[in-house]
């Protein structure tokens, strides 16, 4: 657990996580006061969208349901880890793919 700091971002960090919609509502919840524990999970929940739409065309090529099924699970490990980091109110990347979220998403602040 952090301080006060991070129970102050703690809304914006879980909003980030509900859909593409949720992160766009969240970045515009931080813009004024600029939490950095809200802007990490920002970055974090944009990532992991960002890849479901873009992975997901990708798969979608493939005529596979074993190809399919292992990336909606995977997405969904990732989505289920980033909202129990923010609800827990610890700064973890994402598995294998957050760190590149937090060097790719530096214009959220």
């Amino acid at each position: 657990m952090e301080s006060d700091y991070a129970k102050q971002g703690k809304t914006a960090a879980i909003v980030a996580y509900i859909t593409i919609v949720g992160t766009i509502i969240a970045f515009f919840m931080n813009n004024d006061n600029k939490n950095q524990f809200a802007s990490f999970h920002i970055r974090q929940a944009l990532g992991i969208n960002l890849s479901f739409y873009l992975l997901g065309a990708l798969v979608s090529l493939f005529d596979s349901w074993v190809i399919s099924s292992s990336f909606y699970v995977f997405i969904f490990v990732l989505w289920i880890y980033g909202i129990i980091t923010a609800v827990r109110e610890e700064k973890k990347e994402a598995p294998i793919i957050g760190r590149f979220f937090q060097e790719w998403f530096t214009f959220i602040e």
